[in-house]
């Protein structure tokens, strides 16, 4: 009868592990990316925003072209930490869990090449 009881518990701890990290998982499925713009980039009012972390880098160049209101000719760059240019299809949530500092991941933009 014990060894039964003991299964059981370690059932529900597992159930518990797995229920704890579903809900980390679904928690953190926003993340925190700070704009900041670089050489002759306009300026954005907001600079911290809240994006869904499977997004791909693509769609934030997209979004930054329309929230500044650039030409669809007009190139826009966006670096991670001032270091490299991460590829449009690389996702939000792989360089904030590489890349991020202080629970943010901090993006560069500007409308020249200036890093890497």
């Amino acid at each position: 009868m014990s060894d039964s009881t003991d299964n059981q518990e370690i059932e529900n701890h597992c159930n518990s592990e797995s229920e704890t990290s579903l809900k980390k998982a679904t928690e953190k499925q926003k993340v925190d990316i700070l704009l900041k713009p670089t050489g002759n980039a306009p300026i954005m009012k907001t600079k911290k925003w809240t994006v869904d972390s499977d997004k791909p880098i693509g769609w934030i160049i997209e979004f930054v072209k329309k929230y500044l209101k650039l030409d669809s000719s007009e190139k826009l760059f966006i670096y991670v930490n001032q270091t490299f240019a991460p590829s449009p299809d690389q996702t939000v949530r792989n360089l904030y869990n590489c890349y991020c500092t202080e629970g943010k991941l901090v993006l560069h933009y500007c409308t020249t090449q200036a890093w890497g």
